[in-house]
């Protein structure tokens, strides 16, 4: 038997990298996945290319019409939710006294308040269904310390970590399973926009700041997103039913806790 067999998912940030290596993995074990973007026709892109589990749904976390919108989506379409990713974010870095408030106003409302208010989407039509489920937020190894050009970055995958602790403490008593995934760095797309990023603020040759980090992983290489699917399936199964508010690093030994 699959492990997640009969289950609905809703993956935030699934049209591409992490989030679609998550909704290929869940399909693999059985679930029927939305593929949530802010970019609906990437998001209906890769849902055809995932076969007759997965479709398409618009949604901007940083919009509460479109979370109301795009759960009721997931409801129509597949009667029930079970499980959530909250893996849509943003990134940006700079110099702290160059910090703007535009850029911190984006982040949070993304990261931030993005991932609360589809958590407690999610967690409203979780309790009404009356049988709990699993939400899973991605964190960071940024949520876990400081970097010098990275600061509004860090500080919202902390409040990630944080909200977890908290929403899991609290919506246990319906059943449901609060955790988080703190990966830490991934190789894809977004790594060419964090590498020009830092070439440009530090004055690093384009790639080297890539080689820079990844000779510092223990485990000698970035992660792709198969690295991490196994924990999101983990926490979304039965198994996890005892597991409540925590956060899992899965980074290849950056950081210990």
């Amino acid at each position: 038997m699959k492990r997640l067999d009969g289950k609905s998912a809703l993956i935030t940030g699934a049209a591409r990298g992490i989030g679609r290596g998550f909704a290929e993995r869940y399909i693999a074990e059985g679930a029927t996945v939305a593929i949530a973007d802010i970019d609906f026709d990437a998001a209906k892109a890769t849902a055809d290319a995932l076969g007759d589990a997965a479709y398409g749904v618009h949604l901007d976390v940083s919009d509460q019409a479109s979370i109301d919108a795009c759960l009721a989506s997931v409801v129509a379409r597949a009667g029930k939710l079970d499980i959530l990713i909250n893996n849509a974010a943003l990134f940006d870095a700079a110099q702290t006294v160059d910090i703007t408030r535009g850029s911190f106003d984006s982040l949070f409302a993304v990261n931030v308040a993005g991932t609360l208010f589809t958590m407690q989407a999610a967690a409203k039509q979780m309790i009404a269904q009356g049988h709990g489920g699993k939400i899973i937020n991605m964190a960071s190894q940024a949520g876990r310390r400081g970097e010098a050009l990275v600061l509004v970055y860090c500080a919202t995958k902390a409040a990630v970590i944080s909200m977890t602790q908290s929403a899991g403490l609290n919506l246990i008593d319906h059943g449901i399973n609060v955790n988080a995934i703190a990966p830490g760095v991934v190789d894809g797309e977004h790594w060419v926009h964090v590498d020009a990023m830092f070439a440009k603020l530090e004055g690093k040759a384009p790639g080297q700041k890539k080689t820079e980090v990844e000779a510092g992983v223990p485990a000698g290489r970035f992660a792709v997103p198969d690295d991490l699917t196994g924990m999101a399936v983990f926490l979304a199964s039965p198994d996890s039913d005892y597991i409540v508010s925590q956060t899992y690093n899965v980074d290849g030994g950056q950081w210990m806790s």
